[in-house]
């Protein structure tokens, strides 16, 4: 009976271990078994797109059926046919966004941060006249930043930089659009058209918006030249916009000799 007693003292404890044991293992597989487990995505998933943003098709569409201004003479030779990029290639900006002809107009989507095009036939170097109608779709820089010869060098009017109201020509003596003879600031609209016109001829660039000039600067003596960067791609002859998309029509050359005057004020009768 005595060795009994000593089995079962030694026995029992061993048999309560176990049976717990046995228990907790039970209730860690049920709790592993009620974690979640999370599905993989679906195979349909893709990577997040990184691409510019594109002006909507009916925006376009509202933009083309606004009327263009006429011309006053007819001595202008047409540099876009309105149906292609016939004479033009695509500037080879890094960042750049998508270059779309349609409705008769020549887009440049949102690059980041230039998109832009150039001319590829031949173009003067002096004495010359370029207008275009131009609008900034979306976006809040500049909408036209056109780049063109004078004589040897090169220079760039911009239009709408600097947060979207600076008007003027890079560069003058090194110094850029903001910040020599030839800045203006204008509250310029989004979805409106501008005409936009560059007269150059020997000494003397002159600048017009609609029927507005803004510019008129004596050249001779300064030393002309674009802003350094990614801009020296749009020469000899281009168009480029900065984080911005911009509608282009219009598109219009014509070979002048001499400055436009200015049109004479009338005289004052109260003098």
């Amino acid at each position: 009976m005595t060795q009994l007693l000593r089995i079962a003292q030694y026995t029992l404890p061993l048999i309560a271990l176990a049976f717990f044991l046995g228990c907790a293992s039970k209730q860690s597989q049920t709790q592993a078994r009620a974690i979640p487990v999370p599905e993989p995505p679906p195979a349909s998933a893709g990577p997040v797109s990184t691409a510019t943003p594109v002006a909507a098709p009916d925006v376009l569409k509202e933009a083309a059926a606004k009327p263009s201004e006429p011309f006053e003479d007819d001595d202008w030779q047409s540099m876009f046919n309105g149906q292609s990029l016939k004479g033009w290639r695509e500037t080879q900006f890094a960042g750049r966004g998508e270059v779309q002809c349609r409705d008769g107009l020549i887009v440049l989507n949102m690059g980041d941060p230039f998109t832009g095009i150039n001319w590829t036939n031949e173009f003067p170097t002096m004495n010359y006249e370029v207008v275009l109608d131009a609008m900034r779709v979306m976006g809040s820089d500049f909408f036209c930043g056109l780049t063109v010869p004078v004589g040897d060098s090169f220079c760039s009017l911009i239009v709408g930089g600097w947060g979207g109201s600076l008007i003027g020509i890079s560069s003058f003596n090194g110094m850029d659009a903001s910040e020599n003879e030839t800045t203006k600031f204008v509250g310029l609209e989004s979805k409106r058209w501008y005409r936009i016109r560059l007269r150059v001829v020997e000494g003397r660039i002159q600048g017009w918006l609609d029927k507005e000039k803004l510019i008129d600067v004596e050249t001779t003596g300064k030393r002309i030249s674009l802003r350094p960067g990614d801009i020296e791609m749009s020469k000899p002859f281009g168009l480029a916009s900065w984080q911005t998309t911009a509608a282009l029509r219009q598109l219009k050359m014509r070979r002048v000799s001499e400055p436009e005057a200015s049109p004479k004020k009338a005289p004052n009768p109260g003098i």
